[in-house]
C-alpha cells in the first residue's frame, strides 16, 4: 500500500519539494532573512497539510523553529523528527551547470542548494507522515522540530531546547542528515564527529601600502598568515597544536578493521574528486581519516586585491576561516583554546592577531544496542533487502549531543543521502530513488518502532 501511494503521488511529491528548493533560505546571509522565514511558513503549511494537528512557528531570536506534532494516544511511543530548512551559501555560482534555486531534475536526480542538506531529506519525513495518515497507518506519536540555523551553528537552539522541555519529550529523535554507503550498501551513521569554527584575523600596517614603496620592510599580513595556517600540520598530517590529541578516543585494532570493513573503493574515490592521490594524518586509512580522527582545514581565506587586473598592494589584513572536525572526547570549548594560545604563538611582533570563535558542536556515538536501531535496521532490510552497516560519518550535527544532554535521548541517524552528492557543494543533487525509497523506509521505521521488535 505505501509503494502504491507514493506511486501514486509520486509527481505532486516532487512538486512541491521542489517549490521549497526554489526559496532560497540561507540563513548565512543576512539578504536571505525574508527568504528563510518563508521556507519555514511553506514547511509548516505542509505539515499541517500531511495530517499534523498541531503547527507551529516558534520565534527565537535568530530564524523560527517550526514545529509540529500528531499524538494519536499519549500512551504509545512518540518519535521527535529533527531536521533543518536553512541551507549554505550556493557560491561559486559560476561553477552550478544550473541555477541554484532553480530546481531541475537530471539523470533521475534533483539538482539544488539543500536538494540533499537537508531540505529533500526533511521532505521525506513530511511525506512519510502524509502517507500514514492517510491510510490510516500511523502506529505511534510524532512530533517535528525543524530549525532554521543549522548552517550557522544553531546558535539560540541550546535555549530553545531547554525552554520547550515539556513539548520536546519522546522516546527516541529520529535525524535524517547524513548519507548512505551506497545504494547497494545502506547503512545508519552511528557515530558524528564535534566542531570547533572559527576565523582569524592578522593585521599588519593601519592602511593598505604600496608593495613597491613598503614591500621588504613591513611584514605584509597574507605572507604571516600563510606561514601560521602552514605551521598548523607537522609532516606527518597531524594537528600540530599542543594538546589537540590529549583526549582523542582511540579506538582497538579489531574496532578499526570492522570500520575498515565497510566497501570502500580507493581508486574510485580519487576518480570521483580528480585527484591523482589521497591526504591526511600519516598511519591511517581514508575511512580512519574521515570517521574517527580529528583534523584542521582552512575553510576560506582572503585579504588584499582579488579584483581583475593588477594592483600592487601590501594589504593592511589578511583573514581566513578555520574548523577542527573533532572526535570523542575532545571538547569544542577547550579545543578552540588550545587553538587560540597556539595561533597567537606563531605570530610575529610585526602583526597583530585575532582569533574569533564562530561555533561549535561535541563528537557523539549513538547505541547500536537499542529498540529504535533495531527498527531503523528491520526498516532498511524490508526496503533496501540488506541489513545496514554502522558507520561513523565525518560530518557533524551539533544537535545529536545536545538533545542526549538536555533531553536524555538517544538519536537514530537515518539518512538517505550519498556522499557523492555535493552538498555545501557546486551542483548539490538528491537521486530521487533515495528520496521516495528514503520515504517507505522511513514509513516502516514507525512500524517496526511501534511494535518494540
Amino acid at each position: 500500500m505505501v509503494q502504491t501511494y507514493i506511486e501514486q503521488h509520486r509527481q505532486r511529491f516532487l512538486d512541491e519539494l521542489i517549490a521549497w528548493l526554489r526559496i532560497p533560505s540561507v540563513s548565512a546571509d543576512s539578504r536571505h532573512t525574508s527568504d528563510v522565514r518563508r521556507a519555514a511558513i511553506y514547511l509548516k503549511e505542509k505539515l499541517a497539510e500531511a495530517g499534523a494537528e498541531k503547527t507551529e512557528l516558534i520565534e527565537t531570536p535568530g530564524h523560527p523553529v517550526v514545529y509540529a506534532e500528531k499524538i494519536i494516544d499519549p500512551a504509545l511511543p512518540t518519535v521527535l523528527v529533527y531536521g533543518h530548512y536553512d541551507v549554505q551559501p550556493p557560491d561559486p555560482l559560476e561553477l552550478w551547470t544550473s541555477p541554484p534555486f532553480e530546481p531541475v531534475i537530471r539523470d533521475e536526480k534533483i539538482f539544488a542548494r539543500g536538494a540533499c542538506d537537508d531540505k529533500g531529506q526533511v521532505y521525506m519525513h513530511v511525506k512519510a507522515l502524509e502517507i500514514m495518515n492517510r491510510l490510516n497507518a500511523l502506529p505511534c506519536n510524532i512530533k517535528f522540530m525543524v530549525e532554521g540555523e543549522e548552517e550557522v551553528g544553531s546558535a539560540h537552539l541550546a535555549e530553545f531546547v531547554k525552554q520547550n522541555r515539556n513539548r520536546l519529550k519522546a522516546d527516541v529523535i529520529l535525524i535524517s542528515d547524513t548519507a548512505l554507503i551506497s545504494l547497494d550498501t545502506p547503512s545508519i551513521t552511528v557515530g558524528l564527529r564535534g566542531l570547533s569554527y572559527v576565523e582569524v584575523e592578522v593585521t599588519g600596517p593601519n592602511r593598505d601600502l604600496h608593495s613597491g614603496v613598503y614591500g621588504g620592510a613591513v611584514a605584509n599580513p597574507i605572507n604571516v598568515l600563510a606561514k601560521m595556517i602552514a605551521a598548523l600540520h607537522d609532516d606527518d598530517g597531524r594537528v600540530a597544536i599542543p594538546g589537540f590529541y590529549n583526549k582523542v578516543a582511540m579506538l582497538t585494532d579489531e574496532e578499526r578493521r570492522a570500520l575498515n570493513l565497510a566497501p570502500f573503493n580507493l581508486d574510485q574515490y580519487k576518480q570521483e574528486l580528480g585527484l591523482a592521490d589521497v591526504h591526511g594524518e600519516k598511519g591511517y586509512t581514508t575511512l580512519e581519516r574521515t570517521g574517527i580522527r580529528p583534523t584542521l582545514d582552512v575553510n576560506g581565506i582572503w585579504g588584499g586585491y582579488t579584483g581583475e587586473g593588477a594592483k600592487t598592494v601590501l594589504p593592511s589584513k589578511a583573514n581566513a576561516k578555520i574548523s577542527m572536525r573533532l572526535v570523542p572526547h575532545q571538547d569544542p570549548n577547550e579545543i578552540t583554546s588550545l587553538f587560540t594560545k597556539h595561533f597567537l604563538s606563531l605570530a610575529p611582533a610585526s602583526v597583530k592577531v585575532k582569533v574569533t570563535p564562530l561555533h561549535g558542536g561535541e563528537p557523539v556515538v549513538t547505541p547500536t544496542d537499542s529498540k529504535a536501531f533495531r527498527a531503523a535496521s528491520r526498516a532498511f532490510e524490508e526496503v533496501w533487502g540488506k541489513t545496514p552497516i554502522p558507520t561513523r560519518d565525518g560530518g557533524s550535527i551539533p544537535i545529536v549531543a545536545l538533545f542526549k544532554k538536555e533531553l536524555g535521548l538517544d538519536t537514530v541517524l537515518m539518512g538517505f543521502g550519498l556522499d557523492s552528492d555535493a552538498i555545501h557543494s557546486p551542483n548539490e543533487h538528491y537521486g530521487l530513488i533515495n528520496f521516495f525509497r528514503g520515504t517507505e523506509t522511513i514509513v516502516a521505521f514507525y512500524r517496526h518502532f511501534a511494535a518494540g521488535n
